[in-house]
Order: C-alpha cells, then structure tokens, then sequence
C-alpha cells in the first residue's frame, strides 16, 4: 500500500473570536479563545490520517511546552511522529488567529519550522520512501529547503503535490517537478495572473496551469472547485454548510483528496469527498480538532454517497 509523506509546519494555534477586525491601535473585546495544535503540514497530515492513510510526518519543533504537544496530538491521530526534529535553539512555530464573521486573518510566527535544512530531509526521504508514494508540502517551511525537498522526491520517484501556500511566485522552470498543484483563489491570481471568477476565468486559469506542465485543483471556496486533471476542464460543486471557523478547511480538503489518491480511487469521486469532508471541518471550531474522521463523513453524508 502506498503512503503519504508530509513535509510541512507544525504550529501552535493561538485563536480568538470578534465581531470586526480591529483597526490601528484599536484594543477590542474577542471571545472564544482556542489554543489548539495546527499549521497547514500538521493539519494535512491529521486530515488524511483521522480518513484512514498510512501518514509520516516530517517536520521540526522547538523543544518546549508547544512542541511537546504538538507531538502529541499528531501521535493521538495516528500520524507517524518518528520523522519529527526537535530544536533545542529555536522555539515552536505559533499561528496567531482572529476569527470574524466567518472568516479569519492569520500572522504566523516560523519559529523551529524554518531551520528543518535539505539535508536532513534527504536522509529521511531515503529511508522512508518508496517510489509511487506520495510526496505534500507547502510553503510554511523555507521556500529554497521546500523546492530542494520536491526536487529530491521526484528523483525518488515519488508523486510531488504542493499546496503553494502562504502564496509567493515559483519560476516557471520548476513546474517540471511537479506532478499536481492545489490553490485558491489568491494563490491562483499570483501563479497564474488570473483570479479565477466565472467559467470564462476558472478556464483560462487551469489552460495556463497545463501549458506550465502541471495538473492543477483550484478551490473556490463555498463556490466549490476546478480541475484539469483529467486534461479539460471540470467543476466540482461544494456543499452549503454554517461555518463556524474556516480555519483547516484548505487543508482538510487535501488531507481528504489524498486519501483517495492513496487508495487509487476515481479521482473526481475524491474531489467530491475533499469537499464534503471540507464542509464537515468548517462547522466546529479549530484546526486539528475540527476535522472529521471517514466513519463521521460517512454517516453524515449516506443519504447520497456511499463512501468507501
């Protein structure tokens, strides 16, 4: 059975509700205060893993009380931690989160995530990968250590996704490298030049990612998402849900599309899956914690699926 392999952050979220974004020198009241264990690598990682993968995680963690538990909880989801370093120099990365009107702004603090180096990483991409694995990141770790890492993945022969997120232009050189792309709206405009908006848009915006030699997903938030997977051009509706905090729905969503990428499903039938499960983790508050496992999606949606 194929793996997944996650390289990525792991930070502590430090979360808290208002009813408006305050403005400069502003103090306001919040309420809802969450302090639970996320980043976008850890949060990808517990998502395939609560939906039944086989998950090693490769990260790195400052060598206190938020990288203790942060350990932790990506043991108690079933993730393999063994992969995990630990920074006796630097602190745990930490996500600051204001939540409002059912969205959220986000400053993050790198802290141990950036000093995992390249080497480091080789080492244990030697010993734990198999060719056909699959090999997702993101961009929360050092961008050059990032694209090192995917170089050295694919000369393993291992199926390279990233999540180019927190957004910043890769050269068109590098596409080479990759096997598929996952963006949203904004990491689409910077890649590509175009905000994908109408059919017109969402078209023009997966032709540039094919003539780049890259398959690509592009989510449209609760409009749903695009692909040119299979060579055209395909829309995937999204379900109409109450949000309560949106926080890991990006992440829940490629967590969930793994899954059915590991188990060789039908790809559209994982994208519809992505997105319920997406929909599921929008409705509880957090990261890690708000994101269901696959007998909850299951039960949830059996009225017209029939997830396996």
């Amino acid at each position: 059975m194929k793996k997944l392999i996650v390289l990525g952050s792991l930070n502590m979220d430090i979360s808290i509700q208002s009813d408006y974004m305050p403005r400069s020198g502003e103090t306001i009241n919040g309420y809802g205060f969450l302090m639970n264990s996320g980043g976008k690598g850890g949060n990808q990682a517990v998502a395939a893993a609560k939906l039944g993968v086989e998950v090693k995680m490769i990260a790195k963690v400052g060598n206190d009380i938020f990288g203790k538990q942060l350990i932790d909880d990506l043991k108690s989801y079933g993730v393999d931690v063994s992969n995990v370093e630990m920074s006796e120099e630097v602190s745990s990365g930490v996500a600051m989160i204001t939540r409002c009107n059912n969205d959220n702004r986000i400053i993050l603090s790198n802290g141990a995530n950036h000093t995992l180096d390249i080497e480091t990483i080789k080492e244990k991409l030697k010993k734990i990968a198999n060719p056909g694995d699959i090999f997702l990141t993101q961009l929360e770790n050092d961008f050059e250590v990032v694209k090192d890492s995917i170089k050295f993945a694919k000369e393993l022969g291992l199926y390279t996704i990233l999540n180019p997120a927190p957004a910043r232009i890769i050269d068109d050189s590098f596409y080479k490298y990759l096997d598929l792309v996952i963006v949203n709206q904004s990491e689409c405009e910077l890649l590509t030049g175009i905000y994908p908006e109408g059919e017109k848009a969402y078209q023009i915006a997966l032709q540039i990612f094919k003539d780049k030699g890259v398959k690509a997903i592009i989510t449209l938030g609760t409009d749903g998402s695009i692909t040119n997977y299979s060579g055209g051009y395909e829309y995937i509706s999204s379900r109409k849900v109450t949000a309560v905090d949106t926080t890991a729905a990006g992440d829940s969503y490629i967590g969930a599309l793994c899954r059915y990428m590991i188990y060789e499903k039908d790809f559209l039938e994982g994208l519809k899956f992505a997105s319920d499960v997406a929909a599921l983790t929008v409705t509880k508050k957090g990261a890690q914690i708000s994101i269901p496992n696959f007998n909850e999606v299951k039960e949830y949606f059996k009225e017209d699926r029939n997830y396996e």
